[in-house]
């Protein structure tokens, strides 16, 4: 696990300034996407918990989103590069350096986690183990937005990510390891790509069980 994500944090802070750029109208292009959010967030404020990790968060952008839709959020990432952009440009908020298999969160702590396209990098083999992690940090009752690539085979399709190397899903299957690790899905929104690598976005909305 430690080489791929070495590989990925490497990559990832290389790219910080254009990436930051790229997504910094937050999710105003984006309906699918922020109807989900917003539903997400709804929900994790509908449990009373409203501490919120927003996993793989990148420059920042979508925990200042979960914070403006009055969550208790904060931001994890691999990518120190990130994690400093992320600090500088949202100062209110809180950023920490971390790796997806080890959260820095203690067990039954969270009302919600926010994994944004965070897990894309991941080689199948091991992505049990990082929904077993985020599972572990939830409370009972606890929300899960996943999003991520889908394909419509049945097999994950790794692919040449613009970053470093990505893998599609089939979204049956994601959601089957969701329910490995104790996370029911009761939603699921399927649309046509926002970019040119032709797959699906997906995004699964899962609770604690």
């Amino acid at each position: 696990m430690a080489e791929h994500q070495d590989r990925t944090r490497t990559a990832y802070d290389g790219v910080v300034e254009l990436y930051a750029s790229m997504f910094a109208d937050r999710l105003e292009t984006r309906p699918f996407t922020r109807a989900m959010v917003t539903t997400f967030a709804e929900l994790v404020r509908a449990t009373g918990n409203l501490r919120t990790a927003d996993l793989g968060c990148g420059p920042g952008h979508l925990t200042a989103v979960l914070h403006d839709l009055e969550l208790d959020a904060f931001g994890l990432d691999l990518s120190p590069a990130m994690v400093a952009h992320a600090r500088r440009a949202h100062p209110s908020l809180r950023f920490d350096e971390a790796r997806m298999e080890a959260l820095p969160v203690e067990d039954r702590a969270l009302g919600g986690v926010l994994a944004h396209y965070s897990m894309i990098h991941t080689p199948p083999g091991e992505l049990p183990a990082l929904l077993a992690e985020q599972a572990r940090v939830l409370a009972p009752g606890g929300l899960i937005l996943v999003s991520f690539f889908a394909t419509d085979g049945p097999e994950p399709v790794r692919f040449d990510h613009k970053v470093t190397p990505a893998y599609s899903w089939p979204v049956d299957r994601f959601a089957e390891l969701l329910a490995g690790a104790g996370l029911a899905t009761f939603a699921r929104l399927l649309h046509d790509p926002a970019s040119e690598r032709g797959f699906l976005d997906a995004h699964l909305l899962a609770r604690l069980q």
